[in-house]
C-alpha cells in the first residue's frame, strides 16, 4: 500500500446492546419532529415502502427508506421475515449514509430503534391530535410496543386514568409491575370493553391481522390510533368505520398503499385516500386542521423509511460526538 495513501474509516457496526444502553440519552421526539417537518417543506423524501418476496416462499424483506437534506443523510432499513421450520424469524437492520460523500456511515440493528420510533410516532399523533383535555388513555396491548407507547404518551396530558388490556394481564404479576414502573396510574383491565370504554385516547397497539375494536365498544367521539403489522392487510379497526372518521397518518402519500384497513376501505366501503384530513408534516407545519370531536377520529402509522433514518441519525450523533 501506497504509504500517502488515506485509510478511510469504516462505518460504524451497532448491535442491539449498544442501541438498548443509548436509548435513554437519544432525543426521539425532537428528531422525529424535525424530521416530519422536514418532509412537509420539502427537504426530506419518503418514497414507499417496498416488499420483495424470497424465492420458493421461503418468506421476504420490505424496505423502508428515505432521505433527510437537512442532516444530509439518506439510508434504508431492511426488515426480513424468514419461513423456518417452527417460528419464522423477523429482524430489522439500517443502513446509514452521507449524501456528501456517498459512504455510509452506520449499519445498526434496528429491533429497538423500530419500537421506540413506532412509539414516538404514535405519541407525536396524539400531542397534536388529542383534546387538550383528554383525561382517559386506553392502551390495548402489553409487549414491547405496548409499553414503549405508554412511556411516551403518558407524560402528555394530564390522564387521571390510564387503563391497559392484553390477554392475561391481570394475572401476569411481572408484566404489572412494568407497567407501574413506567406510570403508576397504568392499571390492568379485566376486558378490553372496559379498557375502551369512556376511553378519549385508545392507543391500539398489537400485532393482529384482524379487527381488534367492535361497534359499541367506543361510547363517545375518541381519538384511535392503530400501528397493525406486517401481515397482508392487517386491520385493527373495521375498515368500515374508515368513512365516518376523521382519518389522519403518518404520511398521506403512502400509508393508503399499505395500510390494510385504508385498502379496504377504499375496495368494499366507498372510503377514498382523498378524505384523509392530514398527515404528521400537515401537523407539524400547521397546514391541517384539527379534529373537532364531532366523530372518532383515526390514526394510522405505518412505519415510514424516515423515521428509520432520522432515528438512525440521531443515534449516529450521538454514539460520535
Amino acid at each position: 500500500m501506497n504509504a500517502t495513501a488515506t485509510v478511510k474509516a469504516a462505518p460504524l457496526l451497532v448491535d442491539e446492546e449498544t442501541v438498548r444502553n443509548a436509548l435513554p440519552a437519544l432525543d426521539m421526539r425532537r428528531a422525529l419532529t424535525q424530521m416530519f417537518r422536514a418532509l412537509g417543506s420539502g427537504n426530506a423524501v419518503q418514497p414507499p415502502q417496498t416488499l420483495t418476496l424470497f424465492p420458493a416462499n421461503a418468506g421476504d424483506f420490505i424496505t423502508y427508506a428515505g432521505a433527510i437534506a437537512d442532516a444530509k443523510v439518506f439510508g434504508a432499513k431492511l426488515s426480513p421475515y424468514i419461513v423456518t421450520g417452527g417460528r419464522p424469524i423477523v429482524t430489522a437492520w439500517t443502513a446509514l449514509m452521507s449524501m456528501e460523500t456517498g459512504e455510509p456511515l452506520m449499519w445498526c440493528d434496528a429491533g429497538l430503534l423500530t419500537v421506540e420510533r413506532t412509539a414516538g410516532t404514535t405519541a407525536l399523533a396524539v400531542d397534536t391530535l388529542a383534546r387538550a383535555d383528554a383525561r382517559r388513555l386506553a392502551v390495548v396491548g402489553a409487549g414491547a410496543a405496548g409499553l414503549a407507547h405508554l412511556r411516551h404518551v403518558a407524560p402528555l396530558r394530564a390522564w387521571e386514568s390510564i387503563r391497559v388490556f392484553s390477554p392475561g394481564l391481570a394475572q401476569d404479576a411481572e408484566k404489572q409491575a412494568a407497567l407501574s414502573n413506567i406510570d403508576a396510574r397504568a392499571v390492568p383491565s379485566g376486558s378490553l370493553e372496559d379498557c375502551v370504554r369512556d376511553a378519549d385516547v385508545v392507543m391500539l397497539c398489537t400485532s393482529s391481522g384482524s379487527p381488534v375494536l367492535a361497534d359499541g365498544m367506543l361510547t363517545h367521539p375518541a381519538l384511535v390510533t392503530s400501528i397493525s403489522t406486517n401481515v397482508a392487510t392487517a386491520h385493527e379497526i373495521p375498515p368500515a368505520w374508515l368513512p365516518g372518521m376523521d382519518v389522519y397518518c403518518d404520511y398521506k402519500r403512502t400509508a393508503p398503499l399499505s395500510a390494510g384497513e385504508m385498502k379496504l376501505a377504499a375496495q368494499h366501503h366507498g372510503w377514498r385516500a382523498e378524505q384523509i384530513a392530514g398527515d404528521l408534516p400537515d401537523l407539524v407545519t400547521g397546514k391541517c386542521e384539527k379534529p373537532a370531536y364531532e366523530r372518532h377520529v383515526f390514526f394510522r402509522s405505518i412505519g415510514q423509511g424516515l423515521e428509520d433514518v432520522a432515528i438512525a441519525y440521531e443515534l449516529y450523533r450521538y454514539l460520535t460526538r
